[in-house]
């Protein structure tokens, strides 16, 4: 079986991306440009005792996605502790609801999100209390 080991999220502004993710998922960054040839900036996304993995943003080599389009690639969920308080601070750094919060009943709040770079991206909550 293969899992699923790193990710890379397309931007088109590097720095507004790294201050996106940074502030509001508290992620941290390593320039990997060098190696990368190209602007490339690996993402520490937690604890290594903790699942999850980490990844990267890159530099967008083509367009950035259009408004409404359908999803061509994979759309990433980043788990949360505290959903309402996460959607606020997406919102506050400049990104958007593209699904708002619904519940997957006795398991967790999801919702659908558009960063300012216009990539979707998920956040998850557990709670066995959704409804």
């Amino acid at each position: 079986m293969s899992r699923l080991v790193h990710f890379e999220i397309h931007v088109g502004d590097m720095e507004r991306a790294k201050k996106f993710y940074g502030e509001v998922f508290g992620w941290t960054f390593e320039d990997w440009s060098e190696y990368a040839g190209m602007p490339y900036f690996g993402a520490v996304t937690g604890h290594a005792d903790e699942p999850g993995i980490n990844g990267a943003l890159m530099q967008r080599q083509g367009p950035s996605p259009e408004p409404g389009q359908a999803l061509n690639g994979y759309a990433c969920t980043i788990g949360v502790d505290h959903y309402d308080a996460t959607e606020a601070a997406i919102l506050q750094h400049g990104g958007k609801v593209a699904l708002p919060k619904y519940a997957l009943p006795g398991m967790a709040w999801q919702g659908y999100y558009l960063d300012p770079e216009g990539n979707l991206f998920g956040i998850h909550q557990p709670d066995k209390n959704a409804k």
